[in-house]
């Protein structure tokens, strides 16, 4: 299902030279989180697969990830300049213009860009910032995406304990497993 343009760069290793802005459309769809998938057992065997060559247990590894998939956004669709976000019964849509994007170090030493939009108009609760990361850093359609949403564009730069990830709703929990196992 991954079509990527080098597993260097879906592993944080690039060049700056090798950034391009990106446009709103590359995540346009349908996406589910997959935080509910972590919460019913669904994704335990690509934490068992983790801890095989990772440091640590398929329950740590479930810690982890519960911090890091946490969120009570269900379902976010993105049509045009138009991001809806689905929390339980109720739902709120933000119109968003391109903010550019922004290179972050991680500890690892590897890299990643997130690609940020700030909100031009809609509903109160809709952020005023997004912020996405989806290991490309040039335009391509997304095949899953971790999105960093607030009301500060550098505090929301700062997190990097929780990012919310989405796959698109068209796929059952099996095929986000078989997704995440090949990586």
């Amino acid at each position: 299902m991954h079509t990527h343009a080098s597993d260097a760069i879906y592993h944080g290793y690039f060049e700056d030279s090798q950034i391009a802005d990106r446009n709103l459309s590359d995540w346009d769809g349908s996406w589910q989180s997959v935080y509910p998938y972590l919460k019913d057992g669904t994704l335990d065997p690509v934490m068992a697969h983790k801890a095989e060559s990772g440091d640590k247990s398929a329950a740590e590894y479930r810690a982890y990830y519960d911090t890091g998939y946490k969120t009570d956004v269900e379902q976010i669709d993105i049509k045009g300049d138009t991001v809806t976000f689905h929390t339980g019964t109720s739902s709120y849509s933000g119109t968003y213009r391109a903010d550019g994007h922004e290179t972050l170090t991680y500890a690892k030493g590897n890299r990643g860009v997130r690609f940020i939009f700030k909100k031009a108009a809609g509903d109160m609760q809709a952020p005023d910032y997004i912020q996405f990361s989806d290991h490309a850093i040039a335009p391509q359609n997304a095949v899953h995406f971790h999105l960093f949403w607030g009301n500060d564009r550098a505090s929301v730069l700062k997190e990097l304990t929780n990012w919310p990830t989405y796959y698109p709703t068209a796929l059952s929990g099996a095929q986000i497993v078989q997704d995440m196992l090949a990586h």
